[in-house]
């Protein structure tokens, strides 16, 4: 998900995917301690699209402040 779909979202639907994608994460991890997980870099992704929508979240609420 790159920042332009992102911030077409709004704050809840940003809010919802950010729960979504952190639970993801902790899955991912899980797998990868057992040695399930094909492609490592699916982490580094993760990460940075938790980051992305951190970022939007917070452009958008100081916004509106």
């Amino acid at each position: 998900m790159n920042a332009a779909e992102i911030r077409e979202l709004s704050t809840e639907e940003i809010k919802k995917k950010l729960r979504d994608t952190r639970n993801e994460l902790v899955q991912l991890r899980v797998r990868k301690q057992a040695g399930q997980v094909e492609k490592p870099s699916e982490l580094r992704e993760m990460r940075r699209t938790i980051a992305r929508l951190e970022t939007i979240l917070n452009a958008k609420t100081a916004a509106t402040a």
